[in-house]
This record gives structure tokens, C-alpha cells and sequence, in this order.
């Protein structure tokens, strides 16, 4: 009743007045705001600020992806472009290998017995390690006592080393047809089954087939070894592809390269093997260095050889160069085996053997 009463009084106020209207200071009443158009700005509010956070989650994870597609492109270009330079690097010591033969030592574009040899290239720098096959011994050839010694100095047990070894015998001693070899029922029941070869060895790589060689035996692997103060730490060991080959030697072995467990398998005593290890480090020994070295040793008869053979493995491990003149850390190895041939009335005088695109070492 008193809100009636106030609404006619000010109507009948505005009559006398003239239906003035009212002064700023004065109030005036408004219709209440509907709640629904309320809810419906608030929902509208809501639904664009989560919009706006799937769009920029949408956009983040996009750009994430994008940078990481470009880093892992520019990662294989990088790897692309280090085959190549270590490919490079491969030729040129094959051929710098073979325009040295006839050459005297003063003229040699790498020197007589060397082990290595260092390029450097615009785009980058390779190490070229070389390997004459005669530093390790005969698939084929080498007597079962030699193969023994041989898995024992990698660190196998007795036991597993004579396994191996009896195995590697039964795979290359022929038998007659009607008779299969100790270990053909072995081969005959795995899955899937072969028959031995009873034949010599054509790949080194036949060794993965043998009964008791497994891939870490085959190709190494590494062992821990406890440094004073530093912690455990692993250490390479080797296998028996850098042991054994169907190009090695079946009488010396090259002094300078050799692994210790070759040098142990033809008889050279530990100490002579530590002395021989490090002192090859600072150059390789010559005919007459090997010689003294042997006689300080009383090892006048040892099968050591300073390099020879015509057959070889190059080892190349590339580093690009990157804009600031410092090299990269990535590294890419690649290997080829090489034999030469000048001479022999053959059309080319050096013949690639093998090519290995990928190497374990780096």
C-alpha cells in the first residue's frame, strides 16, 4: 500500500510540473535483469576462455613437434653428411696406401707400418685406423689349442672356451655323406634347422651360426673395470671378429696391431704383452725395433711380424665441422676391407672386399 501510495504521488508531482524530467540526483526505478541472460553470458564466457586453452594446448604441442621434426632432420643431415666425409676418407687412404708401395720411405704419403693416419677437410676431420688382416689369426688354419688359448685371453671360462673351439673344428672338418658331423643333431634341432658346412670358412661371419658364439662373443661387448677413486667404469673387451679372419695370418701376426688376446693365443707372455702394448703407442716398431724388443724379452722365436699381408681393414670415424671451427660430437664410423692386387696382370690393383656402413666402436 505504501509503495502504491509513492508511485501516485509521483505521478501526480510530474502532472504539476509539466512532466519535467528528473534531476540527475534523483532516482529512478528499473526493471529487474532476467537470470537467464545472465547464465547465458557466463556460459558464453566460459566456453571461449576453454576454447582459447585447447587452441594454445593444440598450438604448444604443435610447435614441440615441429622443432623436434627439425632437430632430428637436421641430426640425419648431419649424419648423411659425415658418411660421406668418412667415406672420403676412406678412399683417399686407399689409394695414398697404394701410390706409397713403391715409393721409398721419405716419399710415402703414409708412412711404412703406420696404424692410423689423420685428415683434415674443410667440412670436417676423419681418423683412417689401419688393419692388416695378418693381425689376426686364420679361421681356417689355426690348430684347436690356439682357438682355445684364444676365447680364454677374450675372457671366456675354460669350459665355454673348449666348447668353442671344438665347435669351430667340427664346422670346418669335412666328413664323408653318409656321416654327419658331432654336432649336426645340435644344428638339425633348432628353428629354424641347418646342416654344418664341414668346409672352410668363406665369411667370418659363418662364427654366428657355430655352436657357443654368441653375438657379445662374436662382436664384444664391454666389462666393467674399477678404477682407483673413479667409480666402476666400462672398459671395451673384444670379440672374435677382431680376432679371427679368413684373410689371417697362418703363421706371425702384425705387432703393431694385434689385440692382446692374439698376442696371448700365438704364446707371448703378459708382461711381454703390457711392455709391447705400450710401447707401440708412441710409433710403431720396425723390423729392427720388433727384433730387440723380442731379444730383451727372450722371445727370439715369437710369431710377430711388423705389418705385410695385401689385405687390410680401413676403420674411418668422422666429425663434421660446425660454423664456429670447433668439431661436432656426433661421429660416424663406417669400415671397408681391402685387398691389392698390383701387379698380378688383374684390371684393377685394388679390390674392395667388404663394405660395412655401421662399426660398433664409436
Amino acid at each position: 500500500m505504501w509503495l502504491w501510495d509513492f508511485r501516485r504521488e509521483d505521478r501526480s508531482l510530474r502532472s504539476r510540473l509539466g512532466n519535467a524530467p528528473l534531476a540527475r540526483n534523483e532516482m529512478s526505478v528499473t526493471e529487474p535483469r532476467p537470470q537467464g541472460a545472465v547464465r547465458c553470458r557466463g556460459s558464453a564466457l566460459l566456453a571461449v576462455l576453454w576454447v582459447s586453452a585447447a587452441l594454445a594446448a593444440i598450438a604448444f604441442s604443435l610447435s614441440t613437434t615441429v622443432r623436434g621434426e627439425t632437430d632430428r632432420t637436421s641430426t640425419d643431415l648431419d649424419g648423411l653428411r659425415s658418411y660421406y666425409l668418412a667415406s672420403g676418407g676412406i678412399q683417399r687412404a686407399t689409394y695414398e696406401l697404394l701410390w706409397s708401395t713403391p715409393q721409398p720411405p721419405e716419399k710415402r704419403l703414409i708412412p711404412l707400418f703406420a696404424t692410423h693416419v689423420h685428415y683434415t677437410f674443410p667440412s670436417g676431420e676423419v681418423l683412417v685406423d689401419i688393419v692388416p688382416e695378418i693381425a689376426k689369426l686364420n679361421i681356417n688354419s689355426s690348430p684347436p689349442e690356439e682357438l682355445y688359448k684364444l676365447g680364454v685371453a677374450l675372457g671366456l671360462e675354460p669350459e665355454r672356451a673348449q666348447e668353442i673351439a671344438q665347435a669351430i673344428m667340427d664346422w670346418r672338418t669335412p666328413v664323408l655323406p653318409d656321416r654327419g658331423g658331432g654336432l649336426d643333431s645340435y644344428y638339425l634341432s633348432l628353428t629354424p634347422s641347418f646342416r654344418a658346412r664341414h668346409t672352410s670358412f668363406e665369411e667370418i661371419e659363418e662364427l654366428l651360426l657355430v655352436k657357443g658364439i654368441t653375438p657379445d662373443i662374436f662382436y664384444g661387448t664391454y666389462v666393467p673395470l674399477q678404477e682407483g677413486g673413479g667409480g666402476p667404469r666400462l672398459a671395451p673387451r673384444p670379440g672374435l671378429i677382431d680376432c679371427l679372419s679368413v684373410f689371417g695370418s697362418r703363421d706371425r701376426v702384425d705387432a703393431n696391431t694385434a689385440v692382446p688376446a692374439v698376442l696371448a693365443a700365438v704364446g707371448v707372455p703378459p708382461d711381454a704383452i703390457n711392455a709391447l702394448v705400450e710401447r707401440r703407442r708412441t710409433a710403431p716398431l720396425t723390423a729392427e725395433q720388433l727384433s730387440e724388443f723380442l731379444q730383451a724379452y727372450g722371445l727370439p722365436d715369437a710369431r710377430l711380424r711388423p705389418g705385410g699381408g695385401t689385405t687390410l681393414t680401413l676403420r674411418a670415424t668422422a666429425r663434421l665441422r660446425l660454423p664456429n671451427g670447433q668439431l661436432s660430437d656426433l661421429r660416424r664410423s663406417l669400415g671397408a676391407q681391402i685387398k691389392y692386387m698390383p701387379g698380378i696382370g688383374f684390371d684393377a690393383p685394388v679390390h674392395l672386399l667388404r663394405w660395412y656402413d655401421t662399426l660398433g666402436s664409436n
